[in-house]
């Protein structure tokens, strides 16, 4: 069990590198691919940090359980 996140799904959406993420949150760029890769659980303060650059709630971005595929999280909403 680990900390599952979406920090390269959210970096593309806004086309930033992880040399440019890490310079926002004062982190190596080699830590954000330890994170998206899941080799590394980040700390509140970065997870908050990471969250802040995005403009999202911590919750979008990291959680305790996989988050679902965005297929999944689509089919489910065309459903309602």
């Amino acid at each position: 069990m680990g900390v599952h996140n979406r920090i390269s799904v959210f970096r593309a959406e806004r086309g930033l590198s992880r040399k440019e993420l890490a310079e926002a949150v004062g982190v190596n760029p080699q830590t954000i691919g330890y994170l998206e890769r899941g080799d590394y659980a980040p700390s509140v303060e970065l997870a908050l940090k990471i969250a802040q650059v995005f403009g999202a709630p911590v919750e979008m971005l990291f959680s305790l359980k996989p988050f679902a595929s965005l297929a999944q999280t689509i089919s489910s909403k065309g459903e309602s």
